[in-house]
This record gives structure tokens, C-alpha cells and sequence, in this order.
């Protein structure tokens, strides 16, 4: 069985960018979650937030965090709040290498700047005062995951090596 790589972390240090480099690299199915979750539900994840709620959006995400977790061979990109649910994490390290993404708030202000589909950033005239707030919440939960790798100064490309380096150190036998 070839296990997954899962790549968690805040918003905009790179998990899409990586991993559909990561997949392309391994031949493999990249997955990003946010996206299913918008296909399979028919909107975008800040109409979600704002109509449903957050509660809401994490059950749909904790039934596909179940579902992925049961397939092999994937690179998944999760969503930022993925950890908020140790469940999540305890699913993805049964099958998986999960890897944590970081990056500095001024990096992830600036590859984040003209996202509009960013609902825990919507509305809030102090981005880079929020992006703060939001990862010292999580800053615990993320720095609890062994595998990391900082993205501020790297390329997508970069840091798909250094994920591609790490998964094959940890699945080697």
C-alpha cells in the first residue's frame, strides 16, 4: 500500500501549489479538499462559513478527511482549519505522511492579498493583524505535527522537493 502525503498549515503556505507539484512528481491523484468540498456542495467555502457556519463546514470536512483517509496513492492539501480536529490528524498518520507547511504572516499576507475566498479573512480591514491572531490560535496544533517545512523563501518547486525528500525518508523500509 503506498501511503498518502498530507500537507496541512495555515493559508498560503503553499499546500495546493506543492501538492499538485508533489503529485505530478509521483504520478499520482492530487486532492485538494477545499475543492471537493465546493464541488460536492455546489458553493464556494465562504458562502458555507457565512449560510451554514463554520461548525458546518468542519463536519463536511471531517467526513472527507474519513473518506480520503480510507484511499492510497493521494496527495491531499487540506483546509487551514484541518487540525482543529485531532480526529483529522490521527485518520491522515494511519495512512499517510503528514507534513505541515509553515510560513512567516508577511508571506502569507502577500500570496494570500487578492484571494477573495478566504472567509476567516473576509471583512477584516487589518489582514495581516488577523493572519496573526488566527495563527497564534493554531500555532500549538500545527507545531504538534513532526514533518515540517518552512515555505516563506521557496518556490512551490522547492518546497515540492523537500515534501518529496521527507515522504520517501519517512516510507523507506
Amino acid at each position: 500500500m503506498a501511503k498518502n502525503i498530507i500537507l496541512v498549515g495555515f493559508m498560503g503556505t503553499g499546500k495546493s501549489a506543492t501538492g499538485r507539484m508533489v503529485a505530478n512528481q509521483l504520478n499520482r491523484e492530487f486532492v485538494d479538499m477545499d475543492a471537493v468540498i465546493e464541488e460536492r456542495t455546489g458553493k464556494k467555502i465562504s458562502a458555507i462559513f457565512a449560510e451554514e457556519g463554520e461548525s458546518h463546514f468542519r463536519a463536511l470536512e471531517r467526513e472527507l478527511v474519513q473518506e480520503l483517509s480510507a484511499r492510497e496513492d493521494l496527495v491531499i492539501g487540506t483546509g487551514g482549519g484541518v487540525v482543529l480536529n485531532p480526529d483529522n490528524i490521527r485518520d491522515f498518520n494511519k495512512t499517510g505522511v503528514v507534513i505541515c507547511l509553515h510560513a512567516d504572516p508577511d508571506t502569507i499576507l502577500e500570496r494570500v492579498a487578492k484571494d477573495t475566498h478566504r472567509p476567516l479573512l473576509e471583512g477584516d480591514d487589518d489582514k495581516i493583524k488577523a493572519i496573526k491572531e488566527l495563527l497564534a490560535k493554531r500555532e500549538e496544533l500545527y507545531r504538534a505535527i513532526p514533518l515540517q517545512i518552512e515555505t516563506s523563501h521557496h518556490t512551490a518547486a522547492e518546497t515540492a522537493q523537500e515534501v518529496v525528500a521527507l515522504y520517501l525518508g519517512q516510507t523507506q523500509f
